[in-house]
């Protein structure tokens, strides 16, 4: 099970529920508003997962995946993204940037307990 996790969310109410979870796993979790402040916690101490909204707005998913991926040190840290499930086009785009999953936001939240201790 991860022991630190990464969460891009700008919507509470998915916050909460990341969050929630994580503390019923005893799991640590954080939620960076910026890039490069993601990038440096990342680097500085490597996260079992990065959990991403692909519908976030403060930082770009896509740019998040090149990002992470460019990074030797994070490359093979899990990236799991959710999106509503009308937007195949979002999805489609976070598969090409290379996130590890990408789930409807309903699976994500039905699984999440299964998702944060790796083992979807």
């Amino acid at each position: 099970m991860p022991a630190k996790i990464i969460a891009i969310v700008d919507d509470l109410f998915f916050a909460s529920k990341i969050l929630g979870t994580a503390e019923a796993l005893g799991v640590s979790v954080s939620f960076p508003r910026a890039l490069e402040a993601l990038i440096e916690a990342a680097k500085s101490e490597p996260p079992g997962l990065i959990i991403c909204d692909l519908n976030a707005t403060r930082i770009d998913p896509v740019t998040l995946s090149a990002r992470v991926k460019a990074e030797d040190s994070l490359r093979s840290v899990p990236l799991i993204g959710f999106f509503s499930h009308v937007d195949r086009e979002l999805q489609r785009r976070a598969i090409e940037a290379g996130f590890d999953r990408v789930l409807p936001r309903s699976v994500f939240t039905a699984k999440l307990p299964q998702i944060m201790q790796g083992e979807v």
